[in-house]
């Protein structure tokens, strides 16, 4: 039997840690359990101090989504993992639901990333932007109930081994979102396939709530992720990103007045001209992604 090792980054998550733990525990796949809290200020910790059975580490600040899930890859490696379990804290698992991932990556070697279906906290509806990610399949595998796609969003990700030890951990020029667009990115360009299997389910228990800072630095997130994708050249990536610098602007329109919008073009320019004069570093990240 294959070693999963379920990683899961908390910050105030009490409202669903429990529930998150409780459906692991109940797995008919065993799994070990690795929480990395992210200085949490509510009692996130007490609940977690509750299950005996999970590793925890503790940071003193919020380090982010992608490197506090760095410390987490890293100790299941070295606890000799097979397959890395990315899962965030307002979800939930069923039964079957790593039974069904496990099976279909090891039918599928070239699988660095195997996705479940992810539903809203009903357990009935898809997730609305999951919704868009499975809708963008490039490929099927009929007799599998498998989909192949560019990207899916990290909230439960079974990442083999092999693509770990090949393409790394999230890059850490990423504070939180946009790091798994990036990480998608460097695992097509190292000729791995990310797939999303429908007989593996998971809930995600949230609300897209729009707000113009969030907003803002999703969309600066996005320019940092196109910047950075090893798959286009150094000057395609920068058109790119520039091209969004007036893309994005353009798309908010529909949600925020005229004022906003140029507030958001002028701050996504700056932001822009920050990657160009930064070249040195940019070229030194994708340098390291391309090895």
């Amino acid at each position: 039997m294959k070693k999963v090792s379920v990683v899961i980054v908390t910050y105030n998550g009490v409202k669903w840690i429990e529930k998150c733990i409780k459906s692991l525990l109940q797995s008919n796949y065993p799994v070990d359990i690795v929480v990395v809290d992210n200085d949490s200020n509510d009692a996130t910790l007490a609940v977690l101090e509750q299950f005996p059975q999970l590793h925890l580490i503790t940071s003193d600040s919020n380090l982010g989504f992608g490197k506090a899930n760095n410390i987490g890859i890293e100790y299941a490696l070295k606890n000799e993992a097979d397959y890395v379990f990315l899962l965030n804290q307002d979800t939930w698992v069923f039964d079957n639901s790593i039974e069904e991932l496990v099976k279909t990556a090891e039918r599928n070697p070239e699988f660095g990333i195997v996705s479940p279906m992810h539903f809203s906290g009903d357990e009935v509806t898809l997730d609305e932007n999951f919704k868009t990610y499975f809708g963008k399949k490039t490929a099927e595998l009929k007799e599998q109930n498998v989909v192949v796609v560019p990207f899916v969003n990290a909230a439960a990700w079974l990442v083999s081994r092999g693509c770990l030890e090949k393409v790394g951990g999230f890059e850490p020029l990423f504070g939180h979102y946009g790091e798994d667009r990036n990480y998608c990115n460097r695992v097509l360009f190292h000729n791995f396939k990310i797939a999303i299997t429908e007989k593996s389910k998971i809930c995600h228990d949230r609300q897209i709530v729009r707000g113009f800072k969030k907003d803002l630095v999703q969309s600066k997130y996005k320019l940092l992720s196109e910047v950075l994708d090893v798959n286009d050249s150094l000057l395609t990536s920068y058109c790119k990103g520039l091209k969004s610098v007036f893309g994005l602007p353009k798309y908010f329109g529909k949600f925020y007045p005229a004022m906003k919008v140029f507030e958001l073009f002028f701050g996504l320019m700056m932001y822009y001209w920050e990657l160009v004069f930064s070249i040195g570093k940019i070229s030194k990240a994708r340098a390291k992604a391309r090895q």
